[in-house]
């Protein structure tokens, strides 16, 4: 095992290295660049930037260099002295940008993943070992709504219900008097009575799709003859239930795992955005829409480090869950 996860890890560099490239490119084949952007947005304005103040603001942020220097600057800088660049729009460094925007996300992340396997799973087992009854064709129903219909969507259905029915502006994580405030016990209490919204939201979609797999593979595993053997030998159903089956039908479970977290940081942009939630996801869609280089490449170079990283995760609770994988020899 030691010896496949250091093999792993190495084959990761080289992965990471033409992610970096492939995102970087794709990130500039918008016709323009972030100057182009910044230009028509002042003149929509009615300012106007002369010839020799646009050549000036090309030179300061390099945008008049072919595209393979400013990708080895860019490397060059993270590899060499941890820098991520500079934001053109914020005029901050990237790496300031992110961190700041990264804890929230987080959180959000892995408590919407710890409300998603509460639900799914236990749920799963029990439609598989419960076929055809009312639970189980109300909650196949409810999961199929649940994956038709988009995050965003219901965001925009939550914020029309508290603002219609009962009057309360619901965006944001935070009441009007603690925007402005600075960090208190207080203020994570509200904090914390508003994030459950974008977690429920978020949880939906992810909670339908687990609770469909393992579903359907437990009630694979359930008519096995293994199943039946153990019953014969009067093992207790709860015991055979969880101790065989489940933990064969998590099998598609533990290998999308290392995934889930980078599924939801990535789903959570447009409920973010609708909810006015200040993640990561907004700052990446507006770094992407506005050209922002350096930034829409730390952003994405991110989430392909936290994929590629989940992949090696999985592999290994995998091989950990079914004892017939293995990953040596």
């Amino acid at each position: 095992m030691a010896k496949y996860i250091l093999k792993r890890v190495l084959y990761m560099i080289p992965t990471l290295f033409v992610i970096s490239i492939i995102s970087f490119v794709v990130i500039q084949l918008p016709p323009g660049d972030f100057l182009t952007s910044y230009v028509a947005q002042l003149a929509q304005q009615g300012d106007a930037l002369d010839a020799r103040a646009i050549r000036q603001l090309e030179e300061q942020y390099g945008l008049n260099q072919p595209i393979y220097v400013q990708y080895a600057k860019w490397v060059s800088g993270i590899l060499l002295r941890g820098d991520f660049g500079l934001s053109f729009e914020w005029q901050r460094p990237v790496s300031q940008l992110i961190w700041e925007r990264l804890g929230l996300t987080l959180l959000i992340a892995l408590l919407t993943m710890l409300v998603t396997w509460i639900i799914a799973i236990p749920a799963a087992v029990y439609v598989a070992t419960h076929q055809y009854s009312f639970l189980d064709y109300l909650i196949s129903f409810l999961t199929f709504v649940g994956l038709g219909t988009p995050g965003f969507m219901l965001a925009l259905i939550y914020l029309w219900v508290m603002l219609s029915v009962f009057g309360i502006n619901a965006s944001g994580l935070f009441s009007e008097r603690f925007l402005n405030e600075p960090w208190s016990f207080e203020k994570v209490q509200d904090m914390m009575s508003r994030i459950w919204i974008p977690i429920l939201i978020l949880a939906v979609d992810n909670t339908a799709n687990i609770l469909r797999t393992v579903r359907a593979n437990l009630l694979d595993e359930l008519n096995k003859p293994y199943v039946e053997t153990a019953r014969a030998k009067g093992l207790e159903e709860r015991v055979l239930i969880w101790k065989y089956p489940v933990r064969l039908a998590l099998n598609p479970f533990f290998s999308t795992v290392g995934w889930t977290l980078v599924t939801v940081i990535s789903a959570e942009t447009l409920v973010a955005v609708v909810l006015n939630i200040q993640t990561s996801g907004p700052l990446l869609l507006r770094a992407l829409t506005s050209q922002d280089m350096y930034l829409a490449g730390a952003l994405v170079l991110m989430l392909s480090t936290m994929t590629v990283v989940g992949t090696l995760i999985s592999d290994i609770l995998l091989a950990w869950a079914d004892p017939r994988i293995r990953l040596e020899g």
